[in-house]
This record gives structure tokens, C-alpha cells and sequence, in this order.
């Protein structure tokens, strides 16, 4: 039988880690300079927030684990808390991969996007917050720089692929570019994406001068439109800039709940910021809460800051030592008291009250609450569906369901229709036809892909949508709320819609939700039709040609990828393709040229 006051004499005068227990459950991983003073802290008559004195309340064990130094005890913490997930410690519960560039360690690299950082000897990038920076990154790189692009080991090829034909790819699968040369490139890149763009520019500008001096201006010039669009990818990045260079900001704002946001400068620029909730630590001092964090973080982050900034000055000396140890390098932790550092740190702190404030108003269920409260039901809508219809003049005619549960979309229960058997543009008819269909599918096949019935329909239109959805549930005998999304003459949402056209006022909280919805709608509809209209465009004016049937058609595109790059094609290039002669060639360019 385990007596927890006989085990606390039994403690050594050592660094070390505890780990509380309930039953065999842990419920706190914590270090110590000297274990015994600091675990026998926990069952003295001392006052104590409520959160730990439920935490000592449950403890019915403890064991710990003797270190050589508070900073390993420190690092075994870290470990032990992502190992364990203990209720009772600051919990990192940000679950989200976030992108990063990845820099492939070969001999002619390869530059791609990846959620999985592994030591392999690559260069990571990142991480990136945001997915359209880091495509839009990635984008400059494979038009800007001719990279490879297919993956895994290099293998020699007879042809090259389509990339190194439009000039994407130097293709160093057939020796056409030296080791040096691609390796130089890699330089380029990796400058860019490290943020050393200015030393890359005055790299550049040098060379350039050296060919225009020599009378190289065919050379000259390629560099020189390489700068402009290295400027111009330079203007697209943030625009703060500030006087540190390489750090990290840490903002905390507490109410309820707790949100800690963190800001990343490199290269005296913003480059992008992250946020972390925590549920039931308002009884803890926010320095608790922040070296809590920053112990969890960096235990596993890649980029270790020169320095890192906050609010609360950290009393625990071995966190220092420890993040030095994790950077090999130097790392300070400064809490400014004037000027544009506690500004900066202000920002932080501002930033993190507006997440948490929207945290829960956004993708959670007090948004619905409210909705429900404004659309005036009864009942708390679980699953919301909404509706929209896409086509041009009547051709390629497509609908789209997008669901919403619990106040966030579910991307997996969206549904694609294809209008049949309509061939003019009338949106009430399309609009009966795929909710018949969506409500046969879970009332009469039992399909469960289609269920549960929503609780709520949004339909993306007016008065007409609206009736158009009523009278088929007027059909199967449903009683569903129905409301219209209505956008103004400048395609922006303006009103939601009753039934008796009606316009619902309505709170700009609500609005800026029921916009996101309707574009959600609007933009997987729209998203498919094009699909299908490129789709059958490609067959048509590829089978519109003489002498090019399914296999012929099939090899073209296996060979080019799309129309536009046959398109652009050379005739040279076009003869490349099995099956296609001189005379057939000459036809697909003639076409294709119209």
C-alpha cells in the first residue's frame, strides 16, 4: 500500500521529475532543483489555486525519476508531458501539421511542400500558418526557377518530361545542367525562402553588372528580370518591419479561457503568428501559464529565436540554459518595459484577446446559438445544409450541398449533383430536382451518406429558392426551417430571407458567418461546374480533329498534361507522341491555333 507522507521522506535531495498519479492514471509531470522540497510543497497546509487543490485531492501515488542537472530534469519533463498528455499540466492542444518547405537532401534537390518534418538532412522551411502563402511560395519557385519536379531518386531518362519542355525543369536526368549549376540555383532558393532576400538581390545585381560589362546583355538581362521578380515577390511579404531581427513575441490573454499567441520575426519582418487555447487555467498566474508553454513548445519547434519576448520576466533560470541547449546557440528572454518592444509585446496581447474572443464565436457552437437566437427557432440547428446551383447560359448545369455540424463545415459530407434532363437556366427547377434527389437518397434508398436530415436549409438565393425547396419538402412531409442567403448588386451578401420574403435583421457576427457559408457554397459549385465544363471542352476540341480517336486522345494528354501545353506545343515536340504523324500533327496545331 502506497502512503504517500512515508514516500515523501524517502526523497532526495536531487534534480529530478515527479509524476503524480491517480489510480495508474498520470495526471502531472513536474521538475525539480531539489525534488524533496518541491514535491512536499504539494501536501502542506499552504494556500493553493482551486486547480491544484483538485489535482492534490486526487493524487493517491507519485514517482520521480533523479537527473544530473535541472536542465535535463527539464527536457525529461517535456518529453514525459507530449508522452503522457496529463490533465492537470499546460497542454499544447493544437493538434494542426502545419506546411513546411522542404529542400530535399540530394544531389540535385528537389523543392516541395511537406506536413513531416523529418532529420534527414534536409532544409525545412516553416512552418507556415498560412496555406496560400506557402503555395504562392512554392508557385514563384517552380515559375521563376527551374527546379525538378519529380520525386524520389533521380533516374536517367531518354526524353524529359513536359516540365523540362516548357522550360520548367533543367533536367538533370539527362546531364543537361552540371551539379554546380543546379546547386547554385538551390542557393537562390534556399536565400528566398530563408528571408535573405536583400544579400540575394546584391548577389545578383553584381552579376548582372560583371555580364553587362562584359557585353553579355542577353545574360545580363535574364538576371535582371530575376531581380524584378524577386522585388516583386519582396513586396507581396509583410510589410512590417521592425528593429529585431530574429525573434519571437509571446502574447497572453485570459477570461475564462486562455489564449497564447505567438508572433515570428525574421529578418526584421512579420512572417507569421500562431495561437494555442487552454481550457480551466484562470487560477494560474499568466508567467505560469507562459513558461509552461514555452517548455512544451520549443521542446519540439526547429526555429529557436535569438530571443524571445514577453510580458512576465521568467524566474526558472534552466529554461534559459535549456533553450540554449536545444539551439546550440544563444538565446535570451527579454520583458521590455517601454518603447517599441512593450508596444510589440502589446500587440501580441491584443492579438490573443481577439482570437479568443473569436474563438468562440467562430466554428463553435455559441456562433449557432446565436444564429438560432436571430433566425428566432426554438432548437439549436446540429446540421445545417446549404444550396447553390452553377451554370453558364444554361450548359454544364451543376449543384452543390455543403454541411455544417456543430457550427464547423465537414468538407467530407459535401455533395456534388449533376442537373439532369434541364436545359435552360431555371434555378427553381434545379434547385427542386437535386434537393428531391438529396432527401430520396436518406428517406427512400436509407443511403448514409446522405443522413442525418439537416435541421436547417440555406438556400443561396431569393424568394424563388426558397419556394423551390419548400414545395419539395412539402413532398416527403418535412417540417425544415428554410431561409435565403441574398447578395447585392456588388455579389456581396446584404440579407437572409424568410419564407414570406421577409428580410431578417440581423448582428454583423452572424452576417460575416452567413457569408462564409454562401461563398463556401457558392465556390464548391462553381468549383465543380468548371471541372466539368474544362473537362468536356478538352474532349470535344481534341475529338473535333480529324484522325484523333480515344487512344490517340488519351496518348496526347498522358504526354502534355492539358490542351494548353499541346497547344504550345512545337510540331517537333507533337511527333514525340506514339501515333501521331507529320500530317496529324500539322492538324492538331492548325486546330488548336483557331
Amino acid at each position: 500500500m502506497f502512503n504517500i507522507h512515508d514516500e515523501l521522506k524517502k526523497l532526495p535531495v536531487k534534480p529530478g521529475v515527479y509524476l503524480m498519479k491517480n489510480g495508474n492514471d498520470i495526471i502531472y509531470v513536474g521538475k525539480a532543483i531539489i525534488l524533496k522540497n518541491r514535491v512536499k510543497q504539494y501536501f502542506q497546509k499552504t494556500n493553493k489555486g482551486a486547480r491544484i487543490e483538485k489535482m492534490v485531492s486526487l493524487i493517491t501515488s507519485f514517482e520521480y525519476i533523479v537527473t544530473d542537472s535541472e536542465v535535463e530534469a527539464l527536457m525529461l519533463e517535456c518529453n514525459l508531458i507530449k508522452l503522457h498528455k496529463p490533465k492537470f499540466n499546460v497542454m499544447l492542444k493544437d493538434d494542426k501539421t502545419y506546411p513546411y518547405i522542404k529542400i530535399t537532401n540530394e544531389d540535385y534537390p528537389v523543392v516541395a511542400i511537406t506536413r513531416r518534418v523529418l532529420q534527414d538532412g534536409a532544409q525545412y522551411f516553416g512552418p507556415y500558418m498560412d496555406n496560400t502563402h506557402v503555395k504562392q511560395a512554392l508557385r514563384f519557385i517552380k515559375e521563376k526557377y527551374q527546379v525538378r519536379q519529380c520525386k524520389g531518386v533521380l533516374k536517367s531518362k531518354k526524353r524529359p518530361c513536359i516540365n523540362y519542355q516548357i522550360g520548367r525543369c533543367m533536367a538533370p536526368c539527362k546531364n543537361n545542367v552540371s551539379k554546380e549549376e543546379y546547386m547554385k540555383m538551390i542557393n537562390e532558393v534556399s536565400n528566398i525562402l530563408s528571408g535573405n532576400i536583400q544579400r540575394l538581390i546584391t548577389s545578383l545585381t553584381n552579376e548582372m553588372n560583371e555580364y553587362s560589362e562584359n557585353l553579355e546583355f542577353e545574360k545580363a538581362s535574364i538576371i535582371r528580370d530575376k531581380i524584378v521578380d524577386i522585388n516583386s515577390l519582396l513586396q507581396k511579404q509583410k510589410v512590417a518591419n521592425f528593429s529585431e531581427n530574429d525573434i519571437d513575441v509571446i502574447g497572453v490573454y485570459k477570461k475564462d479561457k486562455v489564449c497564447v499567441q505567438i508572433f515570428f520575426v525574421r529578418n526584421h519582418k512579420l512572417i507569421g503568428r500562431e495561437n494555442y487555447f487552454f481550457d480551466d487555467l484562470v487560477d494560474m498566474e499568466d508567467s505560469e501559464i507562459v513558461a509552461s508553454f514555452i517548455k512544451q513548445y520549443y521542446n519540439t519547434c526547429l526555429d529557436i529565436p535569438a530571443k524571445i519576448m514577453l510580458r512576465y520576466d521568467i524566474q526558472d533560470k534552466s529554461i534559459i540554459d535549456f533553450l540554449i541547449a536545444k539551439k546550440g546557440g544563444k538565446v535570451e528572454i527579454r520583458s521590455p518595459k517601454k518603447g517599441e518592444k512593450l508596444r510589440f509585446v502589446e500587440m501580441a496581447e491584443k492579438n490573443a484577446q481577439i482570437s479568443l474572443e473569436n474563438k468562440y464565436v467562430y466554428g463553435s457552437e455559441s456562433i449557432i446559438e446565436q444564429l438560432s437566437s436571430e433566425l428566432g427557432l426554438d432548437y439549436i440547428p446540429k446540421r445545417i445544409e446549404s444550396f447553390d446551383i452553377s451554370n453558364i447560359s444554361g450548359t454544364n448545369i451543376v449543384g452543390g450541398m455543403v454541411v455544417i455540424e456543430d457550427g464547423n463545415f465537414k468538407k467530407s459530407k459535401y455533395r456534388k449533383f449533376k442537373i439532369q434532363d434541364i436545359f435552360d437556366q431555371d434555378d427553381s427547377k434545379c434547385m427542386k430536382q437535386i434537393l428531391d434527389r438529396r432527401l430520396n437518397e436518406a428517406i427512400n434508398k436509407k443511403n448514409e451518406a446522405f443522413l442525418p436530415l439537416p435541421d436547417l436549409i440555406l438556400a443561396d438565393g431569393g424568394i424563388i429558392q426558397i419556394n423551390a425547396v419548400k414545395e419539395i419538402l412539402k413532398k416527403y412531409k418535412l417540417d425544415i426551417p428554410v431561409y435565403g442567403m441574398v447578395k447585392d448588386n456588388k455579389h456581396r451578401t446584404k440579407a437572409m430571407l424568410e419564407d414570406n420574403n421577409n428580410e431578417i435583421q440581423i448582428s454583423d457576427v452572424i452576417m460575416k458567418y452567413i457569408t462564409n457559408i454562401q461563398d463556401e457554397v457558392h465556390n464548391y459549385s462553381i468549383t465543380y461546374h468548371r471541372n466539368l465544363r474544362n473537362s468536356k471542352m478538352t474532349v470535344s476540341i481534341l475529338d473535333d480533329i480529324n484522325g484523333i480517336g480515344e487512344s490517340k486522345r488519351k496518348a496526347l494528354l498522358k504526354y502534355f498534361r492539358n490542351v494548353e501545353n499541346i497547344k504550345n506545343a512545337s510540331i517537333e515536340e507533337i511527333l514525340k507522341v506514339k501515333g501521331i504523324n507529320k500530317k496529324l500533327a500539322v492538324s492538331i496545331k492548325k486546330r488548336l491555333g483557331e
